[in-house]
């Protein structure tokens, strides 16, 4: 006879506050993933009329010469970076309120565990994005007093 844990047998219910609360959070998710896509459109934009503008400026300022278009091209690609950066914890955000939403109209476990999952994901990827920015920064701050010090005693 197998004998399983109080754990494993514990099946977790949600009250009604508790699916109104997460229907009301799925909304809030929707509206700000598809605020995330309008952002990441005007981005893409952005990285067209720069690599544009730039390339421009470089034809129309003969003392810029080359710099101007192949820095067009850089910010371009910077943006398009962005964008794609950018996209992941959107797409995440959105997936979770659409499988959310479904899992609360259609009183369904699987897609709410899904649903939970996207949300983790999203969560993770914004974790490790702000790690990587902060060690970023802390990289450049350590750089400016290594290049002060050099550059005072020189």
């Amino acid at each position: 006879m197998e004998e399983h844990s109080v754990i494993e047998s514990f099946e977790m219910r949600l009250s009604e506050s508790a699916k109104d609360f997460l229907k009301e959070t799925a909304k809030w998710a929707y509206y700000l993933s598809i605020l995330g896509y309008l952002g990441i459109g005007f981005i893409i934009f952005a990285a067209l009329f720069a690599g544009t503008l730039f390339s421009a400026m470089g034809k129309i300022n003969p003392a810029m010469g080359a710099m101007g278009s192949s820095f067009g091209i850089v910010m371009a690609f910077v943006y398009f970076l962005i964008g794609l950066l950018y996209f992941f914890p959107v797409y995440y955000l959105n997936k979770f309120a659409s499988n959310a939403k479904a899992a609360i109209k259609n009183n369904d476990a699987e897609t709410l565990t899904t649903s939970l999952q996207y949300l983790k994901s999203h969560y993770k990827y914004i974790g490790i994005m702000t790690l990587v920015i902060f060690s970023l920064y802390l990289l450049m701050f350590v750089g400016m007093i290594v290049g002060g010090i050099v550059f005072h005693n020189a």
